[in-house]
């Protein structure tokens, strides 16, 4: 049977209840913020309505950046907890459709895949029938909106999602997949991120159809043989993917702000070493191991920075994750003069301690 695939991404999420929680402000432009330490002067941009975008906000951008673009914004903290709690609402309404338990995926907090090959008989007819219904439970239920992508598998639903935000619905039949894709810039490809759409451009690869026609050995040449092969099936619309239920998230990490910006080593490694015994502590409550550290850094200027290592097995080791951290931060602080403002620690490629067996497929 030919694979039927929704994708479900909720509208603004954040915005959208603080606009449901509060009615006067929905004519507004809203803005939910995710504060540092350093309380409303510092931090960034979680999520805003679209009032906000057409101002020019985006989300991650610094909280100061965003109130002076728009003053007369409304200017929220995140909560959480709360939208964890409509959150929960949401994807029990999206679960009651999915073909069975397993056949159902939340990715986030505002997203899920749901495979519906037998609740439509592979109809795409059907199937957007189907995502009406749940964007009228949804609103109905949670006076919410969301948008609904279709299509014969994970990527290209994914990506019609986006396609007419908000509150729309896009089928994609896989014989029209083709036409979908190719005249899309290459970075709109789900999973192609800045970097890679910046190589792709020096490579002389501006669209989708271009992706596709490239050789893909030179792609294998360039981004290695797992990213060369996904970014040439993904031009093509392949995802062979299954919508699968996750228990746990396949990576730990925790990030937090120094008190103030600083080149300081002491204050560096001294927030550093809090960060990895806090995520030690996540790892061991797990009962996984991790054969990937990342530490990341965001400078004073919002830039950001990223150093990994992949271990050659996998490892639970406290003292192993404080080595790695710091041996990485202390290129970071030889690298530049920068003041640092954010710094965070994170593991990945979680196994299960016993027989080291892959918790996820790191494919997607």
């Amino acid at each position: 049977m030919q694979r039927v695939i929704i994708h479900v991404d909720m509208d603004y999420f954040y915005a959208a209840i603080e606009e449901r929680e509060d009615p006067s402000i929905r004519d507004k432009a809203v803005v939910v913020c995710m504060y540092s330490n350093r309380g409303e002067e510092g931090g960034a941009v979680s999520t805003c309505n679209y009032a906000a975008r057409g101002a020019g906000i985006r989300a991650a951008m610094p909280c100061r950046q965003a109130r002076s673009l728009k003053p007369d914004a409304v200017f929220l903290p995140v909560r959480k907890g709360f939208y964890e709690e409509v959150s929960k609402n949401v994807m029990a309404i999206l679960h009651s459709y999915a073909d069975s338990e397993e056949t159902f995926e939340r990715t986030s907090i505002d997203e899920a895949f749901l495979d519906i090959t037998r609740s439509c008989n592979s109809d795409f007819d059907i199937a957007r029938e189907i995502g009406l219904r749940i964007k009228e439970e949804v609103k109905a239920q949670e006076k919410l909106t969301c948008s609904v992508g279709i299509g014969p598998n994970k990527l290209i639903a994914k990506m019609a999602s986006s396609f007419r935000k908000p509150d729309g619905i896009t089928v994609i039949r896989a014989e029209e997949v083709q036409d979908f894709l190719r005249p899309m810039p290459a970075g709109k490809l789900w999973g192609i991120g800045r970097v890679t759409e910046n190589k792709l451009e020096e490579m002389g690869i501006m669209t989708v159809a271009d992706l596709e026609e490239h050789d893909i050995m030179e792609l294998v040449r360039v981004f290695g043989k797992n990213k060369g092969t996904f970014l040439s099936h993904a031009a093509s619309g392949i995802d062979e993917t299954p919508v699968r239920e996750r228990s746990a998230s396949d990576q730990i990490g925790r990030m937090a702000s120094l008190k103030h910006d600083t080149h300081d080593g002491q204050m560096v490694f001294s927030l550093l070493t809090e960060l990895a015994d806090d995520v030690m502590n996540r790892v061991q409550a797990r009962k996984v191991g991790f054969r990937s550290v990342t530490v990341t850094v965001i400078f004073s200027n919002f830039k950001t920075s990223t150093k990994s290592r992949t271990l050659s097995h996998p490892i639970s080791d406290r003292q192993a994750l404080h080595d790695n951290a710091k041996e990485m931060m202390r290129q970071f602080l030889g690298e530049t003069t920068m003041n640092f403002r954010r710094i965070g620690v994170m593991v990945g490629n979680l196994s299960e301690k016993t027989g080291q067996k892959s918790l996820f497929d790191f494919a997607e």
